[in-house]
């Protein structure tokens, strides 16, 4: 069975979310849609607590979420003990994210990033492991 990763986003990440469900499958994971389900105005927390909760869960181990630029949905998901988020610009950050930080959760802005790039921090996200060694001692730090 193939790992399942949760994916939410705000009304400002919605578009980009649509786009990245099919990335996600075509990457050889299946994917765990906590919404939002349309551009309709809704609130940021609501869908990063969501989403933490399906990790919290174990129903996925990690996860995306979107919204306008990615930092106000961090914030949120990150207030759940379960959630490193980690913002990304770029494939350095989303690599570093995931080799220094141990990240679980991706954060895109949607009206910061261009689709090219936003997928491309989704892949290397997606594909990038954790290094361990010293950086081990700092994430048990924060767990």
């Amino acid at each position: 069975m193939a790992e399942m990763i949760a994916i939410a986003a705000d009304h400002g990440g919605f578009d980009l979310k649509t786009l990245l469900i099919p990335e996600i499958a075509a990457l050889g994971f299946e994917v765990l849609d906590l919404g939002t389900k349309g551009p309709e105005s809704v609130d940021y927390p609501d869908f990063a607590g969501a989403l933490a909760r399906a990790i919290e869960a174990g129903q996925a181990r990690r996860g995306i979420l979107v919204c306008g630029t990615g930092i106000g949905i961090a914030i949120a998901a990150n207030r759940h003990r379960a959630v490193r988020a980690a913002v990304c610009h770029d494939v350095t950050t989303a690599r570093l994210a995931r080799q220094h930080n141990d990240a679980n959760v991706l954060a895109l802005g949607a009206r910061v990033l261009g689709t090219e790039v936003a997928k491309d921090c989704l892949r290397v996200f997606l594909s990038t492991e954790f290094e361990g060694g010293r950086h081990s001692r700092r994430i048990a730090k924060m767990s």
